[in-house]
This record gives structure tokens, sequence and C-alpha cells, in this order.
């Protein structure tokens, strides 16, 4: 919990605001989880502060939701065409995912239990960044991604707007992306590495190296 709540100061996450009385306070909760390796043993515990989105009020603390997720039968589609070509696959997975966006509409959360300002006990945080369980979260997440990559050189595909396409000359890179994480597939692992590094700029990221399985 410590260094989850610790995480989310070093991301400016909150500022601590004395709420008013018509503002709609939502609530949150700590969520416990076992992450595990792929033989099953277990990698670490983990501890997470999740909103009581169902509390948000439509039109006041959200308004648009719907986050598009890459389609099984494009991932399909991908990897025959990298096999075929003999391609190179990465995968990268996104830290602390929700934390890399900024929210524009107005959303107030009660103190994380266990992590009260002592100073200020009775304050709200209002949210800068979105966290796990906000309606928007994933949204402001793709919109985020979404800038980033069409600031690179990436289109967007028609067919499945979480595929992401960059050509130029003889280099060719294909990105799936599925909330947090990332298939990165191109004719070239130099350019690869050169792109990895260059969104590591811009976002906190795993990079897994090779792909072994997705999802």
């Amino acid at each position: 919990m410590n260094e989850e709540f610790d995480v989310l100061l070093r991301n400016s996450t909150w500022t601590l605001v004395l709420p008013q009385p018509t503002q709609n306070i939502i609530g949150c909760k700590w969520i416990f989880r076992v992450k595990r390796n792929l033989d099953g043993s277990i990698a670490r515990y983990k501890a997470q502060l999740a909103t009581k989105g169902f509390n948000q009020c439509p039109s006041v603390n959200f308004h648009d939701t719907f986050n598009p997720v890459v389609k099984p039968i494009t991932i399909h589609v991908i990897l025959t065409v990298v096999v075929s070509k003999g391609w190179h696959l990465h995968q990268l997975d996104i830290n602390n995912v929700f934390l890399q966006d900024t929210i524009e509409d107005e959303v107030f959360i009660e103190q994380p239990h266990g992590f009260i300002d002592p100073q200020n006990p009775s304050y709200a945080c209002k949210l800068r960044k979105a966290i796990y369980g906000l309606c928007q979260a994933s949204q402001a997440w793709y919109n985020e991604l979404h800038e980033f990559l069409l600031d690179f050189g990436f289109i967007n595909a028609h067919m499945d707007t979480s595929l992401f396409i960059f050509h130029h000359g003889n280099l060719t890179l294909l990105l799936l992306v599925y909330v947090d994480d990332i298939i990165l597939i191109g004719t070239s692992h130099g350019f690869i590495d050169q792109f990895v590094t260059t969104l590591a700029d811009r976002f906190s990221l795993k990079d897994l190296n090779a792909l072994s399985y997705f999802l």
C-alpha cells in the first residue's frame, strides 16, 4: 500500500481541496491482488487504489467512456503476416497505465483509507489523473496514447482503431494495443528499440522483449 500510495503522489494524481456541499465525492477502496509468473509462482503482491465508479454521475463526473481495444481477429491476421514475412515481435506493458493520462472532467474522491492527511482530514482529492474504477479511465488513456502515436507518424487503421501503422521507406512498425498491453511489430529490430526508447521517454513502461504470450 505504501508503495502504491507513493506512486500516486509522484504522479501528482490529485490535489487536496476543501469540498463543497454540492460536489459529488466518490468513495475509493484498496484492492489486493497476487501477480504470478508464467509458471504459476508468485511474482509479487500488489495493492491498488480504485474508485467506486458506480457512484459517478453521468454528465457531471464523466461523459464518454467507450475505449476501443484490439480485436482478436486483428491479432490473428497480423501474427500470420509476421510469421510469413519473418518480422520482429516485441511486447510492452504500461506501468500504472491510468496514471499516464489526464482527465478533463471534475472528479472528487475521498482520501484513501489509511492515508488521510492529518492536517486536512476533511479535504477531498480532486483528481488530475485517472485511476482504476473511474468510468472514463480507459478512454482517457487511449486518447493520450493515440495523440502520441499520431504525432510520431503512425496512422490509425480504419478497420480496427487499436491498430496503428507506421511506414517510412523500408521501415514498417505495427502497434496493437489492448489497454496497457502492447504488441509491437517491425521490419527492423533496431528501429523497434529506437521507438521503445522514445515511448519510454513519454510513458513509464515495462519492456517484455520478444512476445511469448498475449493476454
